[in-house]
C-alpha cells in the first residue's frame, strides 16, 4: 500500500485518570520497576503445536508404457515411424507452438536475472570477533526399549546423503540384560524422527564404518570378536560374516578401511592383542595377522583404537593400546619383528582416539586419561598437552577443514572445541551436551577438504543411547587467513623446542653418566688406601702378640726396605 502521511496536530488530552486514595491502601510499592512497553499491538496471542511429520521412502519399478498396441517400443524402427507420423499432425504442430511462447518467456527470464549467482564468491569473512556457537539440530534416540550406549559413529562419505550410522553396544562385562536388542541403526539428518535404516547382527556392534568408496557398504566388529559387512542393497543382515573361531577372542573395539583398487580391504584390532586384515570378499579367515608386541618386549598390548590414513603412507598406520602406548606400525616392513616400529608413552590409560592431522599427516593426536596430546612422528614426547581435566576423555577428533581445530568429548557430558589458532591453554567452546558421559564422537567430511558443507555437522553419542547432532559457527568451520601456515610454524617451532629439550637430557643424562663412574673410581682408590692400612695396623698387632716366639722379625714384611735401598 502507499506510504502514512502524517500531520501535525495540536495536542489533545485523551483521558485523565485521577489517583483514589482508597485504593492505594491494598497495594504495596515495588522498587525497582521492569517493564517492557511495545507500540505496536498486539495482534494474536494464540499459539499452534503443528502435527510431527514423517518422511518415508518409497520405491517403484517403471517400465516404459503409452505406445499404441500396434508400436512396439523395443523396436527402433517402429518407435522412429511413428514419431515421424506424430510430428507431421497439424494438432501436434499447434501444440507444440502454443507452448514455445511460455517457455521463451522464461528463457528470457533467466537470461535477466540469475537467481542462482553468488555475490560474495572469493571473499573472506573475518570471524575472529565472533562468539563461537555451537546449536544443537536434533536428537537420534535409541528405538530399543532397553537403552544401549551409542559406542560408534561414522559418517557416510557421500554429502550428499547426509547419513550417519550408530553402533549401539553395553561394553560392561556381564552388564547385558535379558532380550536387549542387537540393532544399529542409520540415521538419516532430514528425517530424524526414526531410523532410516537398520543393521541386524548376531552380537553387539561395537564398531561401525563406512566404505569410503561405496556408501552402500558397511564394516563392523561384534562384541563376540567377529567381522561382518552389510550392504544396504541386499537387506539388514550380514552380507558375510567372518567364522568366530577365526576371529578375536575379545571385542572388536574399532576397524578402519585400506586404500585398495578393489576397494574390498580392512583390518580390525582388539584387546586380545592382534590385528587382523580381510578381505569382504572372503571373511572365513584373515589375510594377515600381527601380533602387537613393542620392539625388544614380549608383553603383548591390547588394542582399543586405531589410525589409518592413505595420505601418511598406504601400509602406514597407528595402534593406540589399553596401556596408554601408541605404536606405530607398518604392515610392509622388511621383517615381521620391523612391522611394529617406534612406541609413544605419554598416558596413564587406554587411548581411546587416535588421528592424524588432516592437513599436516606427520602430527597426530592421542585422546586418553585425562588429556589429548600432539605428537610428531620423530619425536616420542609429545610436543603440545591439554591441560589435565577434572573428568576423563573419552574421545576426540580433528576439524577437516580447520587445521588447528580439534574437539574432545568427556565423561561429564560436556564436549570441547580447542582452537589452537587462537589460544592454546583453554578451550575455545565448552558444550554441555548431556548429563550422561559421552561415548562417541564424529564430525561430517573425511580427510582435508575445503567443502562448505563439510565440517559443520557434529553427532555426539552418550551413554543412554541418545546422540546429538550440532551444528558448528562458521567461525569454527571456515578456514581462517593464514591459518594453515601459522599452524605448521607452530607445530615446527614446538617440534624444535622438544628436540632441543630431548637433546639437552640427553647430554644430562651421559654428563651424570660420567660423574657417576668419577665418583666410583673415587670410592674404590679409598678403599684400597683404607684395606692396605688395615692390613698393616693388624700385622703390627700380630708380631706384638707373638714377639717372644723364635724366627719371627720385629717389623712388618710391607715395612720392610727392598733391596738396593
Amino acid at each position: 500500500g502507499r506510504h502514512a502521511a502524517f500531520d501535525d496536530e495540536p495536542t489533545e488530552v485523551v483521558t485523565d485518570i485521577r489517583p483514589e486514595p482508597d485504593l492505594r491502601d491494598g497495594y504495596i510499592e515495588r522498587n525497582p520497576v521492569v517493564t517492557n512497553v511495545q507500540v505496536a499491538p498486539d495482534m494474536s496471542e494464540h499459539e499452534a503445536n503443528t502435527q510431527q511429520t514423517h518422511f518415508e521412502n518409497r520405491g517403484f519399478a517403471h517400465t516404459e508404457g503409452g505406445w499404441p498396441k500396434e508400436v512396439d517400443p523395443t523396436e527402433i524402427e517402429h518407435v522412429m515411424r511413428y514419431r515421424k507420423k506424430v510430428e507431421k499432425d497439424e494438432e501436434y504442430i499447434k501444440s507444440i507452438a502454443g507452448m514455445i511462447g511460455e517457455v521463451e518467456e522464461l528463457v528470457k527470464q533467466n537470461n535477466a536475472v540469475d537467481i542462482y549467482e553468488e555475490y560474495f564468491a572469493g571473499s573472506v569473512a573475518d570471524h575472529s570477533t565472533e562468539q563461537p556457537y555451537a546449536k544443537t539440530l536434533t536428537v537420534f534416540r535409541d528405538p530399543s526399549p532397553i537403552k544401549r550406549a551409542a559406542s560408534y559413529i561414522s559418517w557416510s562419505p557421500d554429502p550428499s546423503a547426509a547419513k550417519c550410522a550408530i553402533a549401539y553396544s553395553i561394553l560392561g562385562f556381564q552388564e547385558q540384560p535379558e532380550g536387549m536388542s542387537k540393532r544399529s541403526y542409520i540415521w538419516d539428518v532430514n528425517a530424524p524422527n526414526k531410523p532410516d535404516f537398520y543393521l541386524r547382527s548376531p552380537s553387539q556392534l561395537c564398531c561401525v564404518n563406512y566404505n569410503p568408496k561405496d556408501p552402500h557398504i558397511l564394516s563392523g566388529g561384534l562384541y563376540n570378536g567377529q567381522v561382518a559387512y552389510w550392504d544396504t542393497r541386499k537387506g539388514h543382515n550380514p552380507v558375510d560374516l567372518s567364522p568366530i573361531e577365526k576371529s578375536h577372542r575379545d571385542p572388536c573395539y574399532d576397524m578402519d578401511w585400506l586404500q585398495s583398487k578393489t576397494g574390498t580391504e580392512c583390518f580390525s584390532v582388539s584387546t586380545d592383542g592382534y590385528v587382523y586384515w580381510w578381505d569382504i570378499r572372503r571373511l572365513g579367515e584373515p589375510v594377515e595377522e600381527l601380533l602387537l608386541k613393542e620392539r625388544g618386549g614380549d608383553t603383548v598390548l591390547g588394542a582399543v583404537s586405531v589410525e589409518y590414513e592413505s595420505i601418511a603412507g598406504p601400509t602406514k598406520f597407528m595402534i593406540g593400546t589399553e596401556q596408554g602406548t601408541v605404536l606405530m606400525c607398518n604392515s610392509k616392513a622388511k621383517t615381521p619383528a620391523d612391522r611394529v616400529g617406534a612406541s609413544f608413552h605419554g598416558h596413564h590409560g587406554p587411548v581411546y582416539s587416535l588421528e592424524r592431522n588432516p592437513w599436516f599427516p606427520k602430527y597426530f593426536m592421542s585422546v586418553g586419561d585425562w588429556t589429548a596430546r600432539v605428537w610428531m612422528e620423530d619425536i616420542k614426547t609429545p610436543i603440545m598437552t591439554t591441560r589435565y581435566h577434572g573428568t576423563y576423555l573419552t574421545g576426540g577428533t580433528w576439524s577437516p577443514t580447520r587445521p588447528g581445530v580439534f574437539f574432545t568429548i568427556k565423561m561429564d557430558g560436556e564436549m570441547d572445541v580447542w582452537d589452537y589458532y587462537y589460544k592454546q591453554n583453554d578451550p575455545t567452546l565448552s558444550v554441555k551436551v548431556t548429563d550422561k558421559p559421552l561415548t562417541a564422537f564424529n564430525i561430517q567430511g573425511d580427510g582435508a577438504t575445503s567443502d562448505p558443507t563439510a565440517g559443520r555437522l557434529v553427532t555426539v553419542g552418550a551413554a543412554d543411547g541418545s546422540a546429538t547432532l550440532m551444528e558448528l559457527c562458521e567461525g569454527l568451520s571456515v578456514m581462517q587467513p593464514n591459518e594453515k601456515q601459522t599452524i605448521n610454524q607452530m607445530f615446527e617451532r614446538e617440534a624444535r623446542r622438544e628436540k632441543n629439550l630431548e637433546a639437552r637430557q640427553k647430554e644430562l643424562r651421559n654428563e651424570a653418566k660420567r660423574a657417576a663412574a668419577r665418583a666410583a673410581q673415587d670410592d674404590d682408590g679409598k678403599r684400597d688406601s683404607i684395606s692396605n692400612g688395615a692390613v698393616m695396623e693388624a700385622e703390627k698387632e700380630f708380631l706384638a702378640a707373638t714377639k717372644q716366639g723364635a724366627g719371627f722379625e720385629d717389623i712388618s714384611p710391607l715395612e720392610m726396605p727392598l733391596k738396593g735401598e
